[in-house]
């Protein structure tokens, strides 16, 4: 039987759905997490300690940034088929990424990294922070007094996380005006194979960027610059997810991740006839089966809303409209991911959805369409979260 490890850093829709696709296929699955030397199997996944891991696989799977980065490592010394590690290095970091694409003559924002307030050569401007993902943490300032507290609220937001590198490094850019675009791909020798394309319908604008609805497939062309971006990178056997900014100079790469789409967004994508989950293309593949890069999407159009947190969010308490969102035409699912009590904040520091809406049909208008249909129907209701106050 064949064995694959699943590298991940925390149980999660995308662990399960890859243990799931294992089993379908009749493969071995170990779970490999950063947290089993501390904590004795707290989700009875079996999983073992990543970093000492040392049993036999004949491929490797990696969720998330800091996973490839531990799978380049396991796959350089089993001989697997994945992104190098320096590959994986340059892809995760902000500012590498951004130096290299603008070494190969990729359009590319002006860009630096500070540890205290320096202010950039001209606004709008876009700061991040160096150790988070997705849209967490980033902020667009259009002025002086804007920048100060933008980079004062990031550096919160870092302390209240527990970021151990102090000072905090913060990457202030210029401000990419344009559409939002993303691609989902797989590489095997250096060559991409685009699996789908999606638009962000809705404007990302700032202040901050928080991302909902991925309608694929797109109507923007983004092979070329997607094949440059990753070539730059030096990424090269494995899932790759890649996002872009277009405006009337061309088309700006963001990001090309050596992993595949997060959460339960993947599960907007199925391929061939039998419908296969992205999770069972990527894990056949780095088995060592090029041919699923060849399978058509299933559907011709297909959609994923993640739901926003309204307001300023607080503490979940119910949702109504669930029934009414399910029957909007052409809405497949309907997952609500909080559970009650749970604490929820918007962007810039919250890292949550509230839960996720799927759709498929003919044409992607009419899926674009049902998902704002569906998340009109939903009524979230929260209670304000109290503050805690220090003992005395």
């Amino acid at each position: 039987m064949k064995r694959v490890l699943v590298v991940a850093a925390k149980a999660g829709y995308q662990t399960r759905a890859f243990m799931e696709a294992a089993r379908r296929i009749g493969v071995e699955a170990t779970l490999a997490t950063d947290r089993c030397h501390v904590l004795d199997d707290p989700w009875r996944d079996a999983a073992v300690p990543v970093p000492e891991y040392a049993g036999e696989a004949d491929a490797v799977i990696a969720i998330g940034d800091q996973p490839a980065a531990w799978a380049a490592q396991i796959a350089v010394r089993r001989g697997l088929r994945f992104h190098s590690p320096a590959a994986v290095a340059a892809a995760c970091n902000k500012f590498n990424a951004r130096e290299r694409f603008a070494a190969v003559g990729l359009l590319t924002p002006w860009h630096y990294r500070t540890a205290r307030p320096e202010l950039p050569p001209q606004f709008p401007c876009v700061l991040k922070p160096m150790g988070l993902s997705a849209s967490r943490g980033v902020i667009r300032a259009n002025g002086v007094e804007e920048f100060y507290a933008a980079f004062a609220r990031i550096e919160k937001l870092l302390a209240r996380l527990g970021q151990t590198t102090e000072p905090f490094i913060q990457q202030v850019e210029e401000h990419i005006p344009g559409a939002e675009y993303a691609l989902e791909g797989v590489m095997r020798r250096g060559q991409l194979h685009v699996l789908a394309t999606f638009d962000k319908p809705d404007p990302l604008n700032g202040p901050f960027f928080e991302e909902t609805t991925y309608v694929t497939p797109s109507r923007q062309s983004l092979q070329e610059a997607a094949a440059r971006a990753v070539a730059a990178l030096g990424l090269a056997d494995g899932p790759v997810h890649a996002e872009f900014r277009v405006n009337e100079r061309g088309v700006w790469p963001l990001e090309a991740a050596p992993r595949p789409i997060g959460g339960l967004c993947a599960r907007v994508l199925r391929f061939g006839a039998d419908a296969m989950p992205l999770a069972e293309l990527l894990l056949r593949h780095a088995l060592g089966d090029d041919s699923v890069t060849r399978l058509a999407p299933t559907a011709p159009a297909a959609g994923v809303m993640m739901i926003p947190i309204p307001g300023a969010g607080g503490l979940y308490r119910h949702v109504n409209g669930v029934e009414a969102a399910r029957a909007v035409p052409f809405i497949d699912g309907v997952e609500i991911a909080a559970v009650p009590g749970q604490h929820f904040e918007p962007l810039p520091e919250g890292g949550s959805y509230l839960g996720f809406l799927f759709a498929s049909g003919s044409a992607p208008a009419e899926i674009e369409a049902a998902l704002r249909a569906a998340h009109s129907a939903l009524e979230f209701q929260f209670a304000p979260a109290l503050p805690l106050s220090p003992r005395r």
